[in-house]
């Protein structure tokens, strides 16, 4: 965390930033995380990688960025996390593949295959459940900051 030194000399923590600018970094990491996980999706689709498996990994590799970036430029308080954090982290994103995946699973079985965008409106249902259940954990819960 940051420090300033206060006119008095003291040495001050520096504010975390705001509810409305996590929400906007974490916007802002996550469409760039969005296009890591979509671009591998489907590029291993094109491949020929089976299409849960493709999910898969491509959640992971996504999963993996948004880590690293929302915690050094969203969420102040994981700049001083410990293993409980990182613990934490890993519980959630594990309930949150499952999710995703499923959620990826169950768009495209309900989904008209004449649907001409049925693959991509499954990603992005499936893309978006996961997102907001990742920032209410991450914000109140993985990264959570501790009271004065």
């Amino acid at each position: 965390m940051t420090t300033m030194e206060s006119p008095a000399g003291e040495v001050a923590k520096s504010a975390s930033p705001g509810l409305v600018s996590q929400i906007a970094r974490f916007v802002l990491i996550g469409g760039f995380c969005a296009l890591v996980d979509s671009g591998l999706y489907w590029l291993l689709l094109q491949g020929g990688t089976w299409v849960h498996l493709a999910k898969a990994i491509s959640f992971i590799a996504g999963t993996t960025t948004a880590y690293f970036l929302n915690r050094r430029f969203t969420f102040t308080a994981a700049q001083k996390g410990g293993a409980g954090q990182i613990g934490g982290f890993a519980a959630l994103y594990t309930t949150t593949f499952f999710v995703n995946v499923g959620t990826n699973a169950l768009m495209l079985a309900m989904l008209s295959d004449d649907f001409r965008w049925r693959v991509a409106a499954a990603w992005v249902i499936a893309q978006g459940t996961a997102t907001v259940i990742n920032f209410v954990m991450l914000k109140w819960v993985v990264f959570r900051e501790s009271r004065g």
